[in-house]
């Protein structure tokens, strides 16, 4: 059914928001129907991801520190989180459009991780809306889409720097955004934030497991594997918290979560 690919690089393509959302949740779902694999012989389409006007996009440099405790700040905050989920969307179906000849599964995963995200996208658009603003009423970078790029020739780079480094640090920092917005009263965007890492620790798994697979088809050993790309890339300078609980959920290894707490004390 290459109607289903075509339906996902539409879904990559979309640039308004909200039909990316109504498609991703449809595509998605008819990915978890009707199980398909790519045509591997069929050439990798050339994809850029369909953007909205706004948000702005600028260098993370640019973007100002606001205080969690005003009303702008938070928004602002909220804000933020929103465009990660937004950039997730187009990252699941990146992965799903860029990867051919792999098992069908893979592309079930993807797809569901971008409906989760579409999900994701949703409840943090709302709160914003509650909250008297809407998506693209601030500015944002880029760094996700630029990891993207970075890591499109080659799945197990994708795997192994997308989901196992970004979207785990998550993972790491999540909880002391939730300590943060309850400290101010807003249990509204708590119950947000604590969906959204139960769904991350998920779709981290999904990238630990497919790198792993990917790994073994490839005869190398995955703790080594993931330890040289993150030097390689330089992606290897952890920060503290690590959140090793949420880790392992997720798929790590515990000689990967020493590796990485080593590097956070250096």
């Amino acid at each position: 059914m290459s109607e289903l690919f075509e339906m996902a690089q539409s879904c990559l393509q979309e640039p308004d928001p909200q039909r990316k959302v109504t498609l991703t949740l449809q595509t998605a779902e008819l990915f978890q129907q009707f199980p398909v694999q790519p045509d591997p012989e069929c050439p990798v389409p050339s994809l850029q991801p369909g953007r909205p006007e706004l948000p702005e996009l600028v260098h993370f440099s640019r973007l100002a520190r606001r205080k969690l405790s005003t009303p702008e700040g938070c928004a602002a905050f909220i804000h933020a989180l929103a465009h990660i989920e937004f950039n997730a969307i187009n990252l699941a179906w990146d992965a799903v459009c860029r990867f051919p000849g792999m098992p069908v599964g893979f592309y079930q995963d993807w797809s569901r991780v971008a409906g989760e995200e579409a999900v994701h996208f949703c409840l943090l658009s709302d709160r914003l809306e509650e909250m008297g603003y809407r998506y693209g009423d601030f500015p944002a970078h880029d760094g996700l889409w630029e990891m993207a790029e970075k890591t499109a020739h080659d799945v197990l780079v994708r795997m192994a720097l997308v989901p196992r480094v970004l979207e785990a640090r998550g993972l790491d920092v999540t909880p002391g955004m939730l300590e943060r917005l309850r400290s101010i009263g807003d249990k509204s965007s708590v119950a947000i934030l604590e969906r959204i890492l139960h769904d991350e620790i998920s779709h981290v798994e999904a990238g630990s497991r497919w790198f792993a697979y990917i790994c073994g088809c490839r005869g190398i050993e995955p703790v080594v594997t993931f330890a040289r790309l993150l030097a390689e890339h330089g992606m290897h300078r952890i920060k503290n918290p690590l959140n090793a609980s949420a880790r392992r959920a997720a798929g790590f290894e515990e000689e990967e979560l020493e590796l990485l707490a080593w590097w956070a004390e250096q």
